[in-house]
């Protein structure tokens, strides 16, 4: 059974640090892309950062929000992708979430590109 699993989400001040976890199994990473997804109450999902498979493009992407501040990155051999976060900022608060597609030769921080949800982790950046 396919499944992607989030962790490492918690209560950070502004400015710090957090490093989120997508550990998958049932998508193989030569070609499936893996995308990091947010949603802060009130307000639509928004795409934060995605990865291509690693038979693919070799290329990751960022909202402009987040470009400078966070870093995705993939251990093929743990079949986890990591979503470093720093510089956390107040408006980064919400539910992430990492998602599969098997498009994966490219990677789109749309959220229509990708097929398979995990169930979430909540970051809350405040003082």
């Amino acid at each position: 059974q396919s499944q992607l699993v989030e962790s490492g989400g918690g209560l950070v001040q502004p400015g710090g640090s957090l490093t989120l976890t997508c550990v998958y199994s049932g998508f193989s990473p030569e070609y499936y892309a893996i995308g990091w997804f947010r949603q802060a109450p009130g307000k639509e999902r928004e795409g934060v950062s995605c990865i291509s498979s690693t038979g693919g493009a070799s290329v990751a992407n960022y909202a402009d929000s987040v470009k400078g501040r966070f870093t995705i990155s993939r251990d093929n051999a743990k079949n986890t992708v990591y979503l470093q976060m720093n510089g956390l900022k107040a408006e980064d608060t919400g539910e992430y979430y990492c998602a599969a597609t098997s498009r994966g030769w490219y990677c789109s921080i749309a959220d229509t590109y990708y097929d398979s949800w995990g169930q979430g982790t909540q970051v809350t950046v405040s003082s």
